[in-house]
């Protein structure tokens, strides 16, 4: 058998066992070529087919929680509760103070011994800003003209410079997605990555369904797909080699936000600490 035969009995086997075997009808077709259909093929060989409806019923059990409001009626160990060690930024008690600034000089040690990195993440588009590009590249209408990215770089190398390791003392890692991944790598190259050290990594994607968990062809050989959301975060931090990345620098500390947050302080010290 050829390897298109071998994979084409391997997914037809897939399919068939959950329901989805839809999505192959044209591979009986003489207009498609035998590489387009291998090519088709292999990406649904990377796709978890198993888990699909898994993740379809958990993602509509949440909506219509939030639909009903059940969200207040969570289990015990489902609440995330916020931190309590009893100091606010905007304290003006004197112990809380303290509190705090033994937490940035912890905080400022660790970033100044390469313990701390920074995590963007930053897959999504501009579309609902009615901007036609990664959200990270809008401009937010200061006089500065500044775009989220600048302002988030370039609080990460002050901070670097702050902590006498120089502007690369803190790693910037930013996850794409198949969407933005060049015009935000493009964009980062043209600005000389703002004089940080800057690794990207794309998310990855899933199929899209319809209500009733059946995928979606966008063509005879491909399907729809969307970037897999917040979440995809960890599959991919794995599947890039940011982990091991991390490992290899001594990373200890990890401060992840979105990109839509336009006063964050990346790996803010006092947090840290």
């Amino acid at each position: 058998m050829s390897d298109y035969e071998t994979l084409l009995a391997s997914i037809t086997k897939r399919c068939e066992a959950v329901g989805q075997s839809h999505i192959l009808a044209h591979l009986s077709s003489d207009t498609i070529s035998e590489d387009a259909k291998l090519t088709f093929l292999r990406s649904i060989d990377e796709i978890p087919l198993e888990k699909l409806a898994s993740f379809l019923q958990g993602a509509l059990d949440e909506e219509e929680k939030l639909k009903k409001g059940s969200g207040d009626n969570a289990s015990e160990e489902d609440v995330i509760e916020p931190f309590t060690g009893g100091a606010s930024t905007t304290t003006t008690d004197p112990a809380q103070l303290a509190a705090l600034a033994e937490a940035k000089t912890l905080g400022m040690k660790a970033v100044a011994n390469g313990e701390v990195a920074a995590l963007l993440l930053a897959g999504g588009q501009g579309t609902r800003l009615g901007y036609d590009g990664p959200k990270g590249m809008y401009d937010i209408g200061l006089p500065s003209k500044r775009t989220l990215f600048q302002f988030m770089a370039e609080r990460i190398k002050k901070l670097g410079l702050l902590s006498g390791k120089g502007e690369k003392a803190v790693p910037f890692y930013i996850m794409t997605s198949p969407l933005n991944h060049k015009a935000t790598t493009e964009y980062f190259a043209s600005q000389n990555n703002f004089g940080i050290d800057v690794k990207f990594f794309p998310q990855g994607t899933l199929p899209a369904l319809t209500p009733e968990g059946k995928m979606i062809l966008e063509t005879p050989t491909s399907l729809a797909v969307a970037p897999d959301g917040n979440g995809g975060i960890y599959p991919a931090l794995v599947k890039h080699g940011i982990l091991d990345d991390m490992k290899s620098r001594g990373i200890k500390y990890i401060h992840a936000f979105g990109v839509d947050n336009a006063l964050v302080k990346p790996a803010d010290p006092t947090f840290v600490g």
